[in-house]
């Protein structure tokens, strides 16, 4: 089964002051090569979602696929993108991962392909608990069948803009990762300066 990857760098960043905050510098290299360091190995192939001039990504040397759904319609127009790129490439699946989480698990994949084929899902999702056992879901972090692009497709064009409002109804796996915040993302000046203290305290 061919899988492929693709990370969505297509957020406003409105708490960054806007502009990529993928490409902003920490430790050295982007937190978009952070990105692409931790998931080429766990795939086929990747590619990166965003809109806007490709060229500012040329360095990278990955096809950058912009939405298909007209305005700002969120992750899951990333998704629609990454599925209709893959099917072109005979892809069965894509993983997705936000072009803005720097240190999220080096086993992702593995761990929802086999939650995947263990619940028969044709989806599946990360999630995170915290000490209160309170669960939060990372749609952004996913494995999704290409055979659904059209019906994500017509979702889209009828309004749908949450991701659980349409992965639930198909059934999508739940994957459960430890650990202290492992799907920490760069929002804000602050998250940045947390996000180099914990790559410095990974070195």
């Amino acid at each position: 089964m061919k899988l492929l990857g693709v990370i969505l760098a297509g957020g406003l960043a409105t708490r960054m002051g806007g502009g990529d905050k993928c490409l902003l510098d920490l430790g050295g290299q982007t937190i978009l090569q952070h990105v692409i360091d931790r998931m080429s190995p766990q795939v086929d192939g990747l590619a990166i979602n965003a809109n806007g001039d490709p060229a500012r990504f040329a360095e990278y040397g990955l096809p950058v696929i912009p939405d298909s759904i007209d305005g700002f319609a969120g992750p899951l127009a990333g998704v629609l993108a990454g599925m209709d790129w893959a099917a072109g490439r005979g892809a069965n699946l894509i993983a997705t991962a936000a072009g803005d989480t720097p240190f999220f698990p080096a086993d992702l994949i593995e761990r929802m392909q086999a939650q995947m084929a263990a619940e028969g899902t044709p989806l599946a999702m990360a999630t995170t608990a915290d000490p209160d056992r309170k669960f939060s879901r990372h749609p952004t972090f996913g494995l999704w069948s290409v055979s659904l692009r059209e019906d994500l497709r017509a979702a889209l064009q009828s309004g749908t803009r949450k991701v659980i409002a349409w992965t639930e109804p198909h059934g999508c796996a739940k994957v459960m990762f430890d650990g202290d915040d492992p799907f920490f993302n760069v929002n804000t000046p602050d998250d940045m300066l947390r996000a180099e203290q914990l790559l410095e305290g990974r070195r």
